[in-house]
């Protein structure tokens, strides 16, 4: 016979609510505990957080759960609410120019992915990003020039809790 303990941290806690939604998470007068008893274990994660899909379905692309922009020769805003999305594409290039995203706050922007090409270059690359956005912050995509075409497609993977949004 194994001994058990008792564990208290709000750390693991918060786990537990967030990975067991339908459970309530840890209810009134529950603790966790910890044995030194070896017990096979059954994994019902999925199941328990409400999903059924395996992690590679849950990133399928669907006519609802994409958002598609070209950009050329200009910079648009391309992600502008909360939760981690994935960011995909093409850029095609005819000459000089630079094509990049970036995150801003408004104020400050920083550069997360960036190609420049040559005046001779004809070119055409693909890119694939996982990106993080917080309240108050945007993806914004850019092309310096007429000849370096962004295509761009979005997709939320996750809420800004970490709950994965399905196709």
């Amino acid at each position: 016979m194994g001994q058990e303990f008792f564990i208290k941290s709000s750390n693991l806690e918060d786990k537990v609510r967030q990975v067991f939604p339908s459970q309530g998470g840890l209810g009134a007068n529950f603790d966790l505990s910890a044995s030194t008893q070896i017990i096979p274990i059954v994994d019902l994660t999925e199941s328990a957080e409400g999903s059924n899909l395996r992690a590679d379905l849950q990133t399928a692309l669907s006519l609802d759960s994409v958002t598609s922009t070209s950009v050329l020769n200009t910079s648009t805003t391309i992600i502008n609410n909360t939760g981690y999305f994935r960011i995909f594409g093409t850029i095609v290039a005819d000459g000089v120019g630079i094509a990049k995203i970036s995150v801003t706050d408004g104020v400050t922007t920083k550069i997360i992915f960036q190609l420049q090409f040559s005046a001779d270059q004809k070119d055409s690359k693909q890119y694939d990003l996982t990106v993080f956005t917080e309240a108050g912050h945007s993806i914004v995509a850019e092309s310096t020039t007429n000849v370096v075409a962004m295509q761009i497609v979005t997709r939320q993977i996750a809420t800004i809790n970490g709950e994965l949004v399905n196709p």
